[in-house]
């Protein structure tokens, strides 16, 4: 057992409380002066090791704690209230290291899921592409069997912690369907290109990913190939948007508590905005849809945890609900503010711009709109 193992033991299982712990003392205060460098600092990736952070709901057998769904969102949430960026990592290592554990053979198992759980292989999601983003079907890059393993080639952009991840989640059409693979990002035939200057989420390390012939050996192969592959797909991610609508959930919360320590600080015609009747109409609209999109998040991991199917559907709502309220109540914190929300030197400029992005990412509210309406017709939205 590492030295990393033994401090893990000793903080216990991680929760709500020493998550907003963690990240009151580590994220916050420094959560501005990341998103103006564009990316997370080694030491933080190694804090968040040393917390249990990166995949506490693995088994303990591969190191982690074993923790249910819901309070996995409850981490996410606090994470999110913090850092979108910080969370975002925490979302791609999710998935990937999720799918490990769900579709992996007992060998893949073994080789990546110690190092995925403490942090020392860190995981990305390879799915859109400069052709495709919610629209699967326009996945052009293509796996083709190759001297006993495969051959992959194509390019990969919006990746989140491309530029640092370890081992790349990839999704790659082979014959009509498609197929994931576990590709190291050292492997022969995998180039980086960072992306920097995004809207939103600037720490979260993008990068655009190119895959030359990269040739793989038959057990990078993860799950079925062809048609039940999709079921890899649409599992993995789930897990993500639920991550997602649960750190939305954090950055409404953020602009409640940002919004209530400015108000009451700051004076017009000598006294406190915070008597303003508008000021206290934005603050009872955000506090009352942080918790129901909080409920809403809970509904959808207590359905995970109980293996429904109906999650699916649950967590389509969650992260539509809570993605449009954090950028509806993300753009009221700037107007409570006033100019100083649109300073870098007040986090709700970095609320504003990193909830916009929630709207668009792990399906966009568009998408969402057609899924839901969708069910709806089927008769199943309830």
């Amino acid at each position: 057992m590492t030295v990393a193992d033994l401090e893990r033991a000793a903080l216990g299982t991680p929760d709500r409380d020493s998550a907003r712990a963690f990240v009151d003392r580590w994220i916050v205060p420094c959560a501005n002066d990341w998103d103006r460098d564009g990316r997370i600092p080694e030491e933080l990736l190694e804090r968040l090791a040393a917390e249990g952070l990166w995949a506490p709901f693995l088994p303990a057998e591969f190191g982690g704690a074993g923790l249910d769904m819901v309070t996995l969102g409850a981490i996410h949430e606090e994470v999110g209230r913090g850092c979108s960026s910080v969370r975002s990592l925490l979302t791609v290592h999710t998935m990937a290291s999720w799918a490990v554990h769900r579709w992996g053979t007992p060998e893949q198992r073994e080789r990546w899921l110690p190092g995925m759980s403490r942090g020392a292989v860190l995981g990305a999601f390879c799915l859109s592409e400069p052709g495709a983003g919610s629209d699967t079907a326009g996945i052009t890059t293509t796996a083709v069997p190759h001297r006993g393993g495969w051959r992959i080639s194509g390019v990969k952009r919006w990746i989140t912690n491309g530029q640092r991840a370890d081992l790349l989640l990839v999704f790659a059409r082979v014959g009509t369907g498609i197929a994931a693979f576990l590709v190291p990002h050292d492997t022969p035939g995998v180039s980086v290109l960072p992306i920097d200057g995004m809207l939103g989420t600037r720490a979260s390390m993008i990068a655009e990913i190119s895959f030359q012939d990269v040739e793989l050996g038959p057990d990078a192969l993860l799950g079925p190939s062809g048609f039940t592959a999709g079921m890899v797909l649409t599992g993995t991610l789930d897990l993500g948007r639920y991550s997602v609508a649960t750190g939305s959930v954090g950055i409404i919360q953020a602009c409640v508590d940002a919004c209530a320590g400015y108000a009451a600080k700051r004076k017009v015609n000598g006294a406190p905005i915070s008597e303003l009747p508008q000021i206290r109409a934005k603050l009872s609209d955000m506090v009352t849809d942080a918790r129901a999109a909080r409920l809403l998040c809970q509904e959808a991991g207590r359905l995970k945890d109980a293996g429904e199917p109906s999650t699916i559907m649950a967590t389509w709502i969650a992260k539509y609900f809570a993605s449009t309220a954090a950028a509806r109540h993300a753009t009221q914190a700037v107007q409570v503010h006033g100019a100083n929300g649109c300073s870098p030197d007040y986090p709700v400029e970095r609320f504003y711009r990193d909830a916009k992005v929630m709207e668009i990412i792990e399906g966009s509210t568009e998408v969402q709109q057609l899924t839901i309406a969708g069910e709806a017709f089927r008769g199943g939205a309830l």
